[in-house]
C-alpha cells in the first residue's frame, strides 16, 4: 500500500508569500519559520517513510498568538496541521505543502497545581513527563505514561488519547483529564471543562479527546494528578510458547486482578531490548510477561503470590522480582526503549490495534503467521494487560519491495484485530496509516456521522487535512457534500 496525498491547492502556493507576510506580525521574528532547511525538521512524524515539506511553521508561546494565528489561516483559506513533539506514530502531525505547521512547543509552562483538589494546569506544550517531574516533590505523578513520555507533549497526548504502560490500572488520557483551552478554526478560544472531575452539559471533553488534531488546537490542559502508592516492584516472568503466555494474561485479568501494569514481550523484542538496556531479562524464552503491583509490602507480595497461582497451569519457567529501585529502573528501562532499541537492528512500522484480551493466544498466533508469510520479522511488545498490541513489523528500506510488504501485513493485522471484536487503534490514533482502513471497522453511516461532527468544527476542511477519513467519497455517499470533497 502506498498511503496517497492531495494535490496541493495551486491557489494557496501562489499566495505564499503574500500569507507569509499576514503571518509575520501575529508572533515573533524567530518563530515563523520559512526557509527550506529550516521547515524540514518539520516534513514528518514518527512515521518517517512519509514526508511533506509544510509551506511554513509557526511556533507561537501563547494562546493569545494562537488564536491570531488560526483567525488569519481561517480568513485566507489556508489549512493548518498542529504539532507537538512529531512522535506521532501514525503520520498524525505530517502536514502537506499548502498547508503551515502550528507547533505548540513553546508553550510548555506549568499555569497552577492544586495539590488539595489534585489537580494541574498546565501549557499544552509541555512534555508528558514533565507534569510528573514537577509534582514529584510532593509524592504525586500524572498516571499516563507512553514509551515517548520524555519527548511526548500534553496536546499530542490530547489529539491521541495516549495512554501507556500503567493505563491499565489508571486509564488512558481522557481518564485523566478534566479541562483543555482550545481554539477553534476561527480563532475562537473556548473553555471545555475545568477544575470539577464531570462537567455539566455535553461531553464536549471528551469528542475532543482523540479527535486527532481536526477540532481545534489544544493550548493549555488540566490534568488530574494522583498520589504516589506507598510502593511498587515489577517482576519477570518467562514462558515457553507465546499461546501460555498470551492465555496466562487471559487468566490474570479474568481472575479480576489488576496489576498497575501487564506488559508483554516475545523472543525478539526480549533479545533486541536486553541487548540495548541489560535488564536480566531470561534469554531462553520464548515470551515474556513484566507485571508490576503496588501497595504496602504485604500487598505486594500477597498480589504476586495470588499471580504466581493463577500462572502455574500456565508453566512460567522463569519469574523474577525486582529487589532494589535499580532492579526496578532496569526493567522498564528495557520496556520503554523497546520501540528505539528495534531501531538499533531494522526499520520497523510499530502498529497500535486492540482486542479483547481472551483472544491474545488466537492473535499472536496469527500475527507470527501474517508477518512470516511476507517473508518478514516481527518483534511483540505491548500492553498486555488492556489488549493493545504494538507489533513491530521489521524490513529493510533498502531492499526492494520490502516496506510494501511491512505495510500489507500491518494492515492484515489491524483487519484481524477487528475481525475478533477489537479495533484498529487503541493510543497512537488513525493519522493516515489507517485512514484508508476505517471502512474496516465503520460502515457508511458510521462515517458519515463523524464527518458531520467534523464538519461542524470545520466546516473548510482546513484542519490536519488528509487524515483519518479516506481522501475519496466513495465508502461515503451518505456524507455531507463537502466532506467527501474536502477529506
Amino acid at each position: 500500500m502506498t498511503i496517497a496525498f492531495p494535490t496541493p491547492d495551486a491557489g494557496i502556493l501562489a499566495r505564499r508569500d503574500a500569507i507569509l507576510a499576514g503571518l509575520a506580525p501575529l508572533v515573533a521574528p524567530d518563530a515563523l519559520i520559512v526557509t527550506e532547511d529550516e521547515r524540514r525538521a518539520f516534513e514528518t512524524d514518527a512515521l518517517t517513510a512519509y514526508r511533506r515539506l509544510p509551506m511554513a511553521v509557526v511556533l507561537p508561546s501563547s494562546t493569545q498568538e494562537v488564536a491570531a494565528v488560526m483567525r488569519f489561516c481561517h480568513e485566507h483559506g489556508v489549512k493548518v496541521v498542529a504539532r507537538g513533539a512529531g512522535t506521532s506514530l501514525a503520520g498524525g502531525a505530517i502536514p502537506q505543502e499548502d498547508a503551515i505547521v502550528i507547533g505548540v512547543s513553546k508553550l510548555n509552562r506549568v499555569i497552577e497545581t492544586n495539590f488539595a483538589d489534585r489537580t494541574m494546569r498546565v501549557e499544552a506544550g509541555i512534555t508528558n513527563l514533565a507534569i510528573s517531574q514537577a509534582v514529584a516533590h510532593e509524592g504525586f505523578f500524572y498516571a499516563p505514561d507512553p514509551s515517548s513520555q520524555l519527548a511526548c507533549t500534553i496536546a499530542g497526548n490530547v489529539a491521541m488519547n495516549s495512554g501507556g504502560a500503567h493505563c491499565l490500572k489508571y486509564g488512558v488520557t481522557t481518564n485523566n483529564l478534566i479541562g483543555l483551552t482550545v481554539v477553534l478554526v476561527d480563532g475562537t478560544v473556548v473553555e471545555i471543562g475545568g477544575d470539577m472531575l464531570d462537567a455539566p452539559g455535553y461531553d464536549l471533553l471528551g469528542l475532543m479527546t482523540g479527535s486527532e488534531g481536526q477540532l481545534g488546537i489544544v493550548t493549555e490542559a488540566t490534568v488530574r494528578i494522583l498520589r504516589a502508592a506507598e510502593g511498587a516492584r515489577p517482576a519477570l516472568m518467562g514462558f515457553d510458547s507465546v499461546e501460555e503466555c498470551g492465555a496466562c494474561v487471559a487468566a490474570i485479568i479474568g481472575a479480576g486482578i489488576i496489576p498497575v501494569a501487564l506488559e508483554y514481550m516475545d523472543k525478539p523484542a526480549i533479545e533486541i531490548c536486553e541487548a540495548f538496556a541489560h535488564a536480566g531479562y531470561p534469554l531462553d524464552v520464548e515470551a515474556m510477561l513484566i507485571i508490576e503491583v503496588e501497595g504496602s509490602e504485604e500487598e505486594i507480595e500477597d498480589a504476586f503470590a495470588r499471580i504466581v497461582e493463577i500462572a502455574k497451569p500456565f508453566n512460567p519457567r522463569a519469574l523474577k522480582v525486582a529487589q532494589t529501585e535499580a532492579e526496578a529502573a532496569a526493567i522498564w528501562k528495557g520496556r520503554k526503549s523497546a520501540f528505539g532499541a528495534t531501531g538499533r537492528v531494522a526499520d520497523y512500522i510499530c502498529m497500535d490495534g486492540t482486542i479483547p484480551t481472551g483472544q491474545l493466544k488466537h492473535v499472536l498466533k496469527r500475527i507470527d503467521e501474517i508477518v512470516k508469510g511476507y517473508g518478514l520479522r516481527v518483534a511483540n511488545v505491548f500492553h498486555a494487560g488492556d489488549g493493545n498490541l504494538h507489533p513491530l513489523v521489521m524490513f529493510d528500506t533498502n531492499a526492494p519491495g520490502e516496506m510494501e510488504k511491512a505495510e500489507a501485513a500491518g494492515e492484515d493485522i489491524l483487519r484481524l484485530c477487528v475481525e475478533v471484536g477489537g479495533c484498529l487503534t487503541g493510543e497512537h490514533g488513525v493519522g493516515i496509516e489507517k485512514r484508508d482502513l476505517m471502512t474496516t471497522q465503520y460502515d457508511r453511516q458510521d462515517l458519515a456521522q463523524q464527518l458531520r461532527v467534523r464538519g461542524v468544527f470545520d466546516p473548510l476542511w482546513l484542519l490536519n487535512p488528509a487524515k483519518v477519513f479516506p481522501l475519496t467519497g466513495r465508502d461515503l455517499d451518505e456524507a455531507p457534500a463537502n466532506g467527501r470533497e474536502a477529506a
